[in-house]
């Protein structure tokens, strides 16, 4: 991977990350699937003028791999996430989203040619995922099994993710802007009928202003923005790379607690960060390549 793409997938972890706070606090008044649709349905709109000002290829064919990129990417995960989210806390929630990164290296495995698994990536991913856990809390794992249910939807809903991302290397050549709306686009349609005949959301109360503002910042940053980005990183680095925003995501939410919030770095944080970049830079290859140097001279 190149800077470009490691300072994208850092943005992208800003951005997914304020997914787990805005979504949480949207859950509390709007339904999941009604809230996974509102989240598309903003989104889409916000893509297609973005489509029609800037005159990118508005072709959508075939329609049928889109609607499967959708359901994968949005679909499924948004639904699982919001649900699992009302009944586990967001730190477990992004620990066992973290999850994401292992089961998208294997599918690669077994679905591609030139994204194989080797033991400096599981090793990477081990030790990330551990870094992971230290940075929110290690605490939060003795809540694991508690609501079984929602773990489990939310471990599928990873699942789901590393899916998305091994399926979504077939848009490759298409620009970001046609995949991000074409995808969504899909969503919506998708997410319309489900949402009403379980949600019935005409029956609702209407939303306050926090959860209406929370849904916004969900569909034009955390949906709209952020798709542009993961679809380019996709392009660039592949699904296992791009998957390893999961395990950033902790580390922004990190930092924007210690510039916006005044809150203090701990040794545990130091731990986990330090974590994090040893499996980042093994998945990356540099400690390989750094090691067959130091030996060849």
């Amino acid at each position: 991977m190149l800077a470009t793409d490691w300072l994208l997938l850092f943005l992208l972890s800003l951005l997914w990350g304020g997914a787990f706070f805005f979504g949480k606090v949207a859950v509390a008044e709007i339904p999941p699937l009604t809230l996974a649709f509102g989240r598309v349905a903003i989104a889409t709109v916000m893509l297609a003028v973005l489509v029609r000002i800037s005159g990118a290829p508005a072709s959508w064919r075939p329609l049928s791999s889109y609607a499967v990129l959708g359901l994968l990417q949005n679909v499924i995960p948004f639904g699982l996430i919001f649900w699992g989210q009302t009944h586990i806390p967001s730190g477990l929630t992004s620990i066992l989203i973290a999850t994401t990164p292992l089961f998208t290296i294997l599918v690669a495995h077994i679905s591609t040619a030139d994204d194989k698994l080797t033991l400096e990536r599981v090793m990477g991913l081990v030790v990330g995922f551990f870094g992971v856990v230290i940075i929110i809390g290690p605490d939060l794992l003795h809540e694991f099994g508690t609501n079984l249910a929602a773990e489990v939807a939310t471990l599928l809903a990873a699942l789901s993710y590393a899916v998305a991302s091994v399926y979504g290397r077939r848009f490759r050549n298409k620009p970001p802007l046609t995949i991000a709306t074409g995808q969504l686009i899909a969503s919506t349609i998708i997410l319309a009928p489900a949402a009403a005949l379980i949600d019935h959301p005409w029956n609702l109360a209407v939303p306050s202003s926090a959860a209406l503002s929370s849904l916004l910042a969900l569909a034009a940053l955390s949906t709209a923005l952020a798709y542009l980005i993961y679809f380019r990183i996709l392009g660039r680095a592949g699904a296992t790379n791009v998957m390893l925003v999961t395990f950033l995501m902790p580390v922004s939410t990190m930092l924007l607690g210690v510039m916006i919030l005044d809150e203090h770095v701990t040794q545990r944080h130091l731990a986990g960060l330090a974590a994090i970049a040893v499996g980042l830079a093994a998945i990356d290859g540099r400690i390989a390549k750094y090691l067959a140097r130091s030996m060849r001279k």
